[in-house]
């Protein structure tokens, strides 16, 4: 089982639980998702970009890419609907727990002049979202083997129904947000 999926049961959802005052173990704020997200707008001149955006992000989360498509036509970036855009990984479970894991305590201390991720990217719903600036930060990825720096997303989402919850929780797991 992963690490931070033990945390989580053992300690961060009593210490919840407690500082919350909830009725029921099923009102405990979890993480349900993962969503990491690279857009690629270079991918409509050389569709070859989107097999080393599809392969990093494989690497980086063991797990396979779903290449995304735009839903909308916009003369101004010359993009046409049903054009592959992007890439994009959804994570669950132990696989979730494992990436934030990394991400959390091996990728994010890697960024030069690290202070910690913003404690304001919440949406109003319980969910957080994260950009990373270059793909370079993970172990995984080899600097000799990559053809371009690019940058991803990295969406949190969790079953709170506050940013107060969620920030909490996103605390206890161990994010390193800044003080």
């Amino acid at each position: 089982m992963a690490r931070l999926k033990v945390k989580y049961t053992e300690e961060v959802a009593p210490a919840l639980f407690k500082k919350f005052g909830y009725k029921s173990t099923m009102q405990i704020p979890k993480i349900d998702k993962v969503v990491v997200n690279v857009g690629c707008g270079e991918a409509k001149e050389n569709p070859k970009v989107l097999d080393a955006v599809a392969t990093d992000l494989g690497e980086i989360t063991g797990q396979k890419a779903v290449i995304t498509i735009a839903k909308k036509s916009v003369a101004n970036f010359k993009l046409r609907e049903g054009m592959p855009v992007g890439a994009k990984v959804t994570l669950r479970g132990d696989k979730m727990w494992e990436f934030l894991d990394r991400l959390f305590n091996v990728a994010l201390p890697r960024v030069r002049d690290f202070r910690g991720i913003s404690a304001n990217a919440f949406d109003g719903r319980g969910n957080y979202a994260l950009g990373i600036k270059e793909q370079l930060i993970f172990p995984e990825i080899e600097y000799d083997k990559i053809d371009k720096i690019r940058g991803m997303d990295v969406v949190i989402c969790t079953t709170a129904q506050t940013d107060e919850e969620a920030r909490e929780l996103l605390t206890l797991v161990g994010a390193p947000f800044e003080r």
